[in-house]
């Protein structure tokens, strides 16, 4: 294809054969094969320098800088090459790119709208080497969109091909990519795994200590001190990853992984697969009984069953993480705990806090709020941070008001560009109704980002609490405490407090309040006041 001319967006004309400046852009979907001494993009380009060369005598000439996207999709815009490509047409550099065909620009019709705007607007032309159609007929336009929705008809039928053959292999119980998992090495031909003995036999243990320890943070410290690790291996472009330490939830992930005993899971059904088991079945059962004897969840959240008040609030001051609640029974008594989340996944080797009795941190917590009642230069400490954070994240909300409504008034001088540039027949016309839509679902969006912010004000600006009402609000909290039910209690800690750092070196307890939470408290005890 050669266009002789394109419209921009200002309705004029730009020649074609004065002085053009043609950035060849090549891409493949791919990295295969472009570890070769001539490979796919070279191919690309030296048909478009040949093209470029036979325009000589009307001054089109190759620029030196290539412009080569290995091994990215055609799928969206975010190419390295592409971006200084789109960077060097707007900055004057180039006037003219040059494709082998229309698809390794790209295969999306929206985001080729967005290209050709941007080429439009810099009196750039667009050239594809093996498609012949010109763009500034309505015909040569049809053309254009006809190829690019085959385009990206094209990409979508090959996801789905894609997709389908990973799950009649799975079915099969054939190896379909991912990350390599310790105990196996993927084939060099790929496709399948082969057992690495070394680390099979490493498996193996693995299972062995979880059996003998009965507990996942045993086996986690156990092989800290062994300074075993996670699989690693190199990619293909050479760089190392993996091998990092087996935290508590890879060791699960690793005790509960089918592949070990040669089966592979797909779409909650399992499958032989086609490689050869690692641990016997005698093991595997007995390692699955004992995990659900010790009732893991796998991560799924459970209820609040024994009414921690502070889950979710208490933070580790030592690693700066969070704390976990969790319990043991002994003796028919059961002793409650919040723990270091550090410590609960690596061990207590890997932080100086560890854990803290939950009552006694609840207790704390307690005492402060009930301190903060009785001490008047406490009350004003507090209320004059709490300002002090309320000032700041009001400052921060009317910054983003402004630049919200700044780009809103950008988007409407957009808008009545674009709705001039419809109104006139013109290759651009068709571009600038695709720009229109987009510009409408920013500008949607902004709105609704813009009603967030100014209720977010509103709301900063309404808590503002008086110290007199605070503190007669907290004067009765001590005696009404008790008359809160367990679950009252624990909404009206999370109310009230934003979290709770415990640091185990000292053993001081901080807390982080909330200025909306410290308005409320003023609503609270008189509502609780008519229980008695």
């Amino acid at each position: 294809m050669r266009a002789d001319k394109r419209s921009q967006a200002n309705g004029s004309s730009v020649a074609v054969g004065a002085g053009v400046r043609c950035g060849i852009y090549t891409r493949k979907s791919t990295e295969e094969g472009l570890e070769q001494a001539f490979n796919t993009l070279d191919a690309q380009r030296e048909a478009a320098e040949s093209f470029i060369s036979s325009q000589r005598q009307e001054g089109w000439t190759a620029l030196p800088q290539k412009y080569d996207d290995g091994g990215y999709t055609g799928a969206n815009m975010d190419r390295p090459a592409l971006k200084r490509l789109l960077a060097d047409v707007q900055s004057g550099s180039v006037n003219c790119v040059v494709v082998y065909k229309v698809d390794r620009l790209s295969r999306s019709l929206l985001d080729f709208a967005r290209i050709m705007e941007i080429l439009d607007g810099h009196g750039a032309t667009f050239v594809s080497v093996t498609q012949q159609f010109n763009t500034t007929s309505s015909m040569g336009r049809l053309t254009l969109n006809v190829l690019l929705s085959f385009a990206q008809f094209e990409r979508e039928m090959i996801s789905e091909r894609t997709r389908d053959k990973m799950s009649t292999a799975r079915r099969k119980g054939k190896w379909v990519g991912g990350n390599p998992v310790i105990g196996y090495d993927v084939s060099p031909q790929g496709g399948s795994l082969l057992v690495n003995q070394e680390e099979a036999q490493r498996v193996r243990e693995i299972f062995a200590l979880y059996l003998e320890l009965g507990s996942l943070i045993p086996v986690v410290e156990e092989l800290d001190r062994r300074s075993w690790r996670m699989k690693s291996w190199t990619t293909r472009a050479g760089r190392q990853a993996g091998g990092k330490p087996i935290p508590k939830n890879s060791l699960y992930n690793l005790l509960t992984n089918m592949i070990y005993v040669g089966k592979v899971d797909y779409g909650g059904q399992v499958y032989e697969g086609e490689h050869d088991r690692i641990v016997d079945d005698e093991t595997w059962n007995r390692v699955q009984n004992v995990l659900n004897r010790n009732g893991r969840r796998g991560g799924r959240s459970i209820g609040n069953k024994y009414a921690a008040l502070l889950k979710g609030l208490a933070q580790c001051g030592t690693c700066n993480v969070g704390m976990v609640h969790t319990y043991v029974n002994k003796k028919d008594r059961l002793y409650r705990y919040y723990v270091c989340v550090k410590a609960h996944q690596r061990g207590w080797a890997q932080c100086e806090t560890r854990s803290v009795s939950a009552p006694a941190l609840e207790n704390a917590v307690i005492e402060q709020l009930r301190g903060i009642g009785r001490s008047p230069s406490m009350l004003r400490e507090v209320l004059r941070q709490l300002d002090e954070h309320r000032q700041k994240g009001s400052s921060e909300n009317k910054v983003e008001k402004t630049e919200i409504e700044r780009e809103l008034k950008t988007i409407a001088e957009d808008i009545k560009t674009a709705l001039s540039i419809i109104s006139k027949a013109g290759p651009a016309a068709e571009f600038a109704t695709n720009r229109l839509a987009e510009l409408a679902d920013r500008a949607s969006h902004l709105n609704s980002r813009l009603a967030d912010v100014r209720q977010q004000l509103t709301a900063i600006e309404s808590e503002v609490v008086n110290t007199l009402d605070v503190e007669a609000a907290l004067h009765d909290f001590d005696s009404l405490w008790q008359q809160l039910s367990s679950w009252e209690q624990e909404r009206f800690i999370r109310t009230l407090v934003e979290h709770v750092r415990y640091d185990g070196k000292t053993g001081t307890v901080t807390l982080g309040f909330r200025s909306r939470g410290i308005k409320e408290l003023c609503n609270w005890v008189p509502a609780l006041s008519e229980r008695k």
